[in-house]
């Protein structure tokens, strides 16, 4: 097997990693070679910084040090890093929600004028839920009062978050038995950093717990606030076909890669490209034409409400550069590689940042403002443009692989789809499950890592479930991993899918691999398996249902805090590389083991794809047995 192919399964990611070799240029995967042997204290979470007494470290042997100089021991230090990962994962999606419910509030307002209500049918749903009064009153009029009840739920100091009354009665029981139910999101968050403060919690088991209700506050707060905002801001996402990879570039157009996870100004980015001024200009420039693609998350909030080609997933940003064909790349926030900069050199390509949170020196920086978002949006679209006559042909090399792909299914939209256009209804999902022909659910997210073969644990896994009868839905990189293979159209369950799943997606007429939406959008997930607890005969809490949950390629302390929140929902969860908790063994085991019992959740580390969906399966089967199903209606290889 060939440098490139050992990196990654994608073929065009292939053709670019041998044309960075071929010009010299590092990128992510040279980087990470680089860095071997990586510190072995920081893998196993046993090295600790939070005070100038440090840093100190603790000797996974017994030879050296066991314990910190403020005495702190492995278990101890191993749960604060945790928990410190965990509070950056919830902040990152939370401030996301807390962005959209902003902009939610100014379009109300009248002050961000290229907005509106595009989603009326949400945005009552959403007001009932926070027990706005709606007689007489109009669409911004509620929008207003929806986007006041959100932002207050960020610095709320007692009480519940409104959307906790959405889980199961049971599973909200536990919570407050427990004493893990968020009362305002940040307010969990700032607990985080007090308690991880030197000289504070020392309880191994009192840091996780508290790490527990800081997931939740994402999950069922932060995370479901920007989806449920972004669908009544931009329109709630519908099954859409588009396609995906880096042959979505266009050799003879200008080509504008949109990167990152808010859909504040991608969203306008779209219309701004269409405005015929800029087209006209384009062409007047010697391109046919504006082409906008996505990249990351940013790339699954465009396809699924617009069906804007996705370029690729985390490692393809920088191949998107390489391939001399990007005019223009504009970031906003989370995942974008600092090294993108130094990359722009090297081709024509100019990199704008966006967000104030996210500065790159040396780099070109256009403020986004929600009151300006259009004539923002086209002021950088018109930089690309004029960059056009800048690029160098004979550099320009862009891979042809591209992937069909059904994108935008919601927990709204699927009842539809599978119980008829006039009968919104799970029945045909439980009825699945009870019957045998469907053994469970399972949920594939998260990121890319260049310490796995890049797309290798997504589509492996994915394969492997629904060759057993596992429906399985996807969101973030995953989604996009699975798309490049091909498995987000119907047509896959014909080649890939075990007898019962296929027969199930030949009558609905969808993928056997569902595209649920970004990485934020997990929370869509969360409120699917609500819905099939309510519909009945699964069981009565989340941790009843034959579900489960991974994370192969987990990069980023985002999927930390979605794998805490899905694990404090009572769903089992497995991470492919291990989480940094192996220098404590008490820490291990609680998190593994120990928080079944609690939650009804736990984690599994398991880097095999394979291995990992079998541990899927078997837990599935669990539940089964624990419901009295019937046995399976098929036995496939």
């Amino acid at each position: 097997m060939s440098d490139a192919k050992q990196k990654s399964v994608d073929v065009a990611s292939q053709q670019m990693i041998e044309q960075a070799e071929a010009q010299n240029i590092k990128i992510v995967w040279d980087r990470y070679d680089t860095m071997q042997p990586q510190c072995g204290f920081g893998q196993l979470g046993i090295c600790c910084r939070i005070c100038n007494m440090g840093p100190c470290r603790i000797d996974p042997f017994g030879e050296g040090p066991q314990k910190g100089v403020c005495g702190a021991s492995a278990d101890t230090i191993v749960a604060r890093n945790l928990l410190r990962m965990i509070a950056t994962g919830a902040a990152a999606h939370s401030d996301h929600g807390r962005d959209i419910a902003e902009a939610l509030l100014l379009a109300a307002e009248g002050k961000a004028h290229d907005y509106g209500v595009n989603n009326p049918v949400r945005l009552r749903e959403i007001a009932t839920l926070y027990g706005i009064k709606l007689d007489g009153k109009k669409d911004l009029e509620i929008a207003g009062e929806v986007a006041l009840k959100a932002l207050s739920e960020f610095g709320q100091q007692e009480g519940e978050l409104r959307f906790i009354s959405r889980a199961p009665k049971k599973t909200q029981d536990l919570w407050r038995k427990l004493g893990v139910t968020p009362r305002g999101i940040d307010r969990e968050i700032v607990e985080c950093m007090h308690r991880t403060h030197m000289g504070v919690d020392n309880d191994y088991k009192n840091i996780i717990m508290h790490g527990l209700r800081t997931a939740l506050s994402d999950g069922w707060g932060g995370s479901m606030i920007a989806t449920e905002l972004s669908d009544i801001l931009f329109g709630a996402p519908n099954p859409i076909k588009s396609k995906v990879n880096l042959g979505v570039l266009k050799e003879n157009y200008v080509n504008v890669v949109v990167h990152g996870h808010e859909p504040t100004l991608s969203d306008v980015v779209v219309q701004a490209a269409e405005d015929a001024e800029l087209i006209k200009l384009a062409k007047k420039n010697g391109a046919e034409g504006i082409n906008i693609v996505g990249m990351c998350c940013t790339a699954n909030e465009m396809l699924m409400r617009h069906g804007i080609h996705s370029a690729g997933n985390f490692l393809q940003q920088e191949l998107a550069i390489l391939t001399g064909s990007v005019e223009l790349m504009m970031v906003d926030v989370q995942c974008i590689m600092p090294a993108l900069a130094e990359l722009a050199n090297c081709f024509h390509t100019e990199l704008i940042t966006t967000s104030p949170k996210a500065k790159f020196p040396g780099v070109t920086h256009i403020g986004f403002d929600e009151k300006r978002a259009m004539e923002i949006s086209k002021t950088i679209i018109k930089r690309a443009v004029e960059n056009f006559k800048n690029r160098r042909k004979e550099r320009v090399v862009i891979p042809q692989e591209t992937m069909d792909l059904v994108a935008g299914f919601t927990a709204e939209d699927i009842p539809y789809i599978i119980g008829g256009k006039y009968r919104s209804t799970w029945k045909p999902v439980n009825e699945g499950i009870i019957s045998g022909r469907l053994r469970g659910v399972a949920g594939v997210v998260g990121c890319n890592n260049p310490n796995v073969r890049h797309d290798f644990g997504h589509t492996e896994m994915v394969k492997e479930l629904i060759k057993n009868d596992v429906l399985v839905v996807v969101t973030g990189c995953s989604a996009i991993a699975n798309a490049k293979m091909g498995l987000l159209k119907p047509e896959a369950a014909l080649k890939f899918a075990g007898n019962g799943l296929r027969e199930i997606c030949e009558a609905v007429g969808i993928p056997p691999v569902l595209h649920v939406g970004s990485c934020v959008d997990n929370s869509r997930i969360l409120i699917a398996c609500s819905k099939i607890v309510e519909e009945g005969g699964l069981g009565e809490s989340l941790s009843d249902l034959p579900v489960a949950g991974a994370a192969p390629e987990w990069m980023s302390e985002k999927a930390i805090s979605i794998g805490f929140y899905f694990v404090a929902s009572g769903v089992f969860t497995v991470f492919g590389t291990p989480q940094p908790v192996l220098g404590s063994q008490k820490v291990t085991d609680f998190i593994t083991k120990d928080l079944e019992n609690i939650v009804g959740g736990k984690f599994a580390f398991e880097v095999d794809p394979i291995k990992a969906a079998h541990l899927m399966i078997a837990h599935i089967d669990k539940k089964r047995q624990g419901l009295k199903l019937k046995p399976m209606m098929y036995q496939n290889g």
